[in-house]
């Protein structure tokens, strides 16, 4: 079955969750959390991409369960907000079974990806398995993307998994999640991340999403000027075609500035690049990387 996104016309927010909190609990929100400690469903969707000037999303996961991938389907079927789906199979286990239960859903033709939490997986070798690499390989030869959801120190990995499945389209999430704060220590993390993110950038079929930035720089002396430093990074490593934008709703809430500010953030980050390259960002980028038309 061919899968890709359909968007509607306008710009795609490549990074957005919904999430029923009863179904699928979120542990990691805290007391700190308030704002998104509640359910977020297609409506609340549908107001988000209005508010940023976007005419659809693509729907990630944020839970390791088939199950979530199939009601992540069903609000797409319900809803034209959701461009497709980045959902979840075992890689290590028996991938070929998950994603043959996910094609028996009406909505399978959104499901254009699979996302594991990597960040937080108890072995820090996840990404190296060779279950997993086989996994992912399966993925490429099955027309649907990999989005890799690392910490910094995991970017080598991710370019070792690239160099091993040259076949499978690769999305990093939130630019590897680079540690954006003020410290000496941190400023040198950030230089290990520019080093890293460049060489992963030499693998063609990877590409990038400007996500998930403004609340790793909320902490900075200088956020804005720690913002454009790591755009900059990324704009020089992969250029506009390889890369996209998304908001990480509803995550970006936990801003002061929303995800209004967000969206402000980034046209401004991008100013200087012509409306070619901005359209790529939006959505040329998205398209090509998880499939479907323009």
């Amino acid at each position: 079955m061919a899968h890709g996104l359909t968007p509607l016309a306008g710009p795609i927010d490549a990074h957005v969750h919904c999430w029923d909190l009863v179904r699928t609990p979120q542990p990691w929100i805290d007391a700190s959390m308030a704002v998104i400690d509640r359910d977020f469903g297609v409506d609340a969707l549908a107001v988000h991409l209005a508010a940023i000037g976007a005419g659809s999303g693509v729907l990630v996961q944020a839970d390791h369960s088939v199950a979530e991938t199939e009601w992540m389907l069903d609000l797409a079927a319900e809803s034209t907000a959701v461009a497709g789906v980045v959902g979840w199979v075992d890689l290590d286990g028996d991938p070929a079974a998950d994603l043959d239960r996910i094609a028996a859903h009406p909505a399978s033709d959104r499901f254009v990806g699979v996302r594991h939490l990597a960040h937080i997986d108890p072995d820090p070798a996840w990404l190296s398995r060779p279950g997993v690499v086989a996994g992912v390989r399966a993925l490429g030869a099955a027309g649907l993307a990999f989005d890799l959801v690392v910490r910094d120190h995991q970017l080598a990995a991710a370019a070792a998994l690239a160099e091993a499945a040259p076949g499978t389209t690769l999305v990093l999430d939130h630019l590897g999640n680079p540690r954006l704060g003020s410290s000496s220590s941190e400023t040198s993390s950030f230089d290990s991340w520019a080093s890293d993110l460049c060489a992963l950038a030499q693998h063609e079929r990877v590409v990038a999403k400007l996500s998930g930035l403004v609340l790793e720089a909320a902490g900075a002396a200088d956020p804005t000027a720690r913002l454009r430093e790591a755009v900059g990074v990324a704009l020089d490593a992969f250029g506009p075609s390889r890369l996209m934008a998304g908001s990480d709703w509803p995550l970006v809430l936990l801003h002061p500035d929303g995800a209004t500010g967000w969206a402000s953030a980034l046209d401004d980050l991008l100013d200087a690049l012509s409306p070619a390259e901005r359209e790529a960002i939006a959505r040329g980028t998205a398209i090509a990387a998880y499939g479907g038309s323009a």
